[in-house]
């Protein structure tokens, strides 16, 4: 039998599960940048409760206002620039192809114009290792490396608020608020502690040693949980 699970519900879109955009500073990109180099100026430190890290509302040369996430060591009064030929900077924004190996980077493109995708939270940063021709190879803050497109946009330093993780959370209570206020699902339970009309492996009758999490290969989308076509060599996939 077939079962509405959180996932599903959240997946909907109803506004019960809605985030809390209304709330939030705005929308965080990269500025864009043609020919020809953009300067700003930093007018003002801003918290948005959709972003671990702090942000900077800049003022264009022609008035315009852009918000984007502040690198560490920037102030109110500050200029900077974007585009192909300006200064490494901290808090400049370049081409990775413009970018020398070494630098720490943030705010990275996954395709060009997109605005940034990689490497946002607070206290990350990101290094340039290889130029590649029309590729660029990336250490990302998991360590692992991955390849860019040379015309994708990045913000040079380390995002703000390095500290955030260092001050533990201590009730429970703040997490919830912590998490509710980006709408992330808090806290997780497992299948098997819930009833059996909210999962497939709930209920007391269910909850025992041995049973099965392999779901069966025609099993409805409600009932597809637990091991989805498992390798026979473990649980992971194939190896």
């Amino acid at each position: 039998m077939g079962k509405r699970l959180i996932q599903q519900r959240r997946g909907k879109g109803s506004p019960t599960y809605k985030s809390p955009s209304h709330r939030f500073k705005g929308e965080i990109k990269n500025i864009r940048f043609g020919k020809e180099n953009i300067n700003g100026k930093i007018t003002d430190l801003l918290k948005c409760p959709g972003h671990t890290g702090p942000l900077i509302e800049i003022t264009l040369e022609k008035g315009e206002r852009k918000l984007i996430i502040a690198p560490e060591g920037v102030r109110v009064g500050e200029s900077l620039e974007a585009g192909e030929d300006v200064s490494l900077k901290i808090g400049n924004t370049l081409l990775l192809k413009n970018i020398p190996e070494g630098t720490s980077i943030f705010n990275i493109e996954n395709a060009p114009g997109d605005g940034g995708k990689f490497v946002r939270a607070s206290g990350t940063f990101a290094k340039v290792i290889t130029q590649l021709g029309k590729k660029v190879i990336i250490q990302l803050p998991s360590k692992k490396k991955k390849h860019f497109n040379s015309e994708c946009r990045a913000t040079i330093g380390t995002v703000a608020g390095s500290g955030r993780t260092e001050k533990p959370f201590l009730k429970a209570g703040n997490k919830y608020k912590a998490m509710r206020a980006k709408n992330k699902l808090y806290p997780s339970i497992s299948g098997t502690s819930m009833n059996s009309v909210d999962h497939p492996f709930g209920g007391t009758s269910s909850n025992h040693k041995g049973r099965p999490t392999i779901a069966p290969k025609n099993a409805p989308p409600g009932r597809k949980v637990g091991m989805l076509k498992p390798s026979k060599t473990g649980r992971g996939g194939k190896k």
